[in-house]
């Protein structure tokens, strides 16, 4: 591992509790996170306006995702009553063992697999209607490979480290930059 990984990986922050599981497996808490991660930070009213809620629930959802760890308020941009949210940077989101998983826990894992299932099956209906008219803006690729158990788990690894490497907020962005959601996953063919 080159001393640049090793530097760029101690940066980032390994989550993996059941109690960030929890926070995610709401569907309005991911609408809020992909809309700070998107656009950049915003107040409950702003998020209340963006995503069609009302400022009560947008704060009740903020405090969860505060509570876990994965938005923090600004103090420098907060001024009386407004607080400013960003999206915690530097986060490597893991699903925790599910061997160490109470019933419950496996239940709101599941139901975060679904939500993220029903993301990614709308996220591929955009791209195959998209594509053409992307102006190279969508990219894809589909692969078949033989691999270990061990080459499957360094290539996610890679693929982590990579994301780590091009991972940037809004307000990092240069001005040419656009929000682009990224998947990968693997699963045996047979």
């Amino acid at each position: 591992m080159t001393e640049e990984r090793k530097a760029h990986d101690a940066a980032r922050r390994i989550v993996d509790s059941p109690e960030v599981l929890k926070a995610l497996s709401h569907p309005l808490r991911l609408r809020v996170l992909r809309h700070l991660g998107a656009t950049g930070p915003a107040t409950s009213t702003t998020l209340a306006a963006a995503l069609g809620e009302n400022t009560g629930t947008l704060s009740y959802h903020l405090r969860m995702l505060e509570r876990s760890g994965l938005i923090e308020d600004i103090p420098e941009r907060s001024t009386g009553r407004e607080r400013w949210w960003r999206g915690v940077r530097g986060l490597d989101i893991r699903r925790p063992p599910q061997e160490g998983l109470t019933e419950a826990e496996r239940a709101v894992s599941a139901e975060l697999d679904r939500m993220r299932a029903e993301e990614d099956v709308e996220l591929a209906r955009r791209f195959a209607a998209g594509q053409a008219e992307s102006e190279g803006w969508m990219r894809g690729s589909r692969s078949l490979t033989h691999l270990t158990k061990g080459e499957l788990d360094a290539f996610h690894d890679d693929y982590l480290a990579l994301l780590a490497r091009y991972a940037r907020g809004p307000e990092d962005a240069p001005d040419d930059a656009r929000p682009v959601l990224l998947r990968w996953f693997g699963l045996p063919a047979d």
